[in-house]
């Protein structure tokens, strides 16, 4: 059965929602050995603006790559997320550069970023970071 366009889920979603789902599918891709599409999606926080997704890399190549590779992951986020009108827009900037997480304090944070219920899941079971 063929659905109509008209016919495809639209449901609202959050930042945290795409992220949580973004995330998962970097793992998915670590797991099965795509380690360049999963590195391209961790150089920069994606952002959301209504239905579109942003995310910068460092060059016009990454920029390239990605946008060949990224169907498998529109496909995964509008089925998760329940809304088939996102889109991916990716923007080259150069002056971009990795932001990793080395510290269990920094790696925390960056977690707690993207799911700030972890800080109240620390405080509950009294843990350290």
């Amino acid at each position: 059965m063929v659905r109509h366009t008209d016919e495809l889920p639209r449901e609202p979603f959050n930042e945290t929602d795409m992220r949580l789902q973004w995330n998962k599918f970097v793992d998915r891709l670590n797991n099965t050995g795509q380690k360049i599409m999963a590195t391209y999606m961790t150089i920069n926080d994606p952002s959301l603006e209504g239905t579109t997704i942003r995310l910068e890399l460092p060059n016009e190549g990454s920029k390239v790559d990605f946008d060949t590779n990224k169907h498998e992951l529109l496909g995964y986020l509008r089925g998760k997320l329940h809304n088939h009108d996102i889109v991916i827009d990716v923007n080259v900037n150069e002056m971009v550069s990795t932001k990793h997480a080395f510290t269990p304090i920094e790696k925390f944070e960056k977690l707690k970023s993207i799911n700030p219920a972890l800080e109240l899941l620390r405080k509950t079971f009294d843990l350290d970071i």
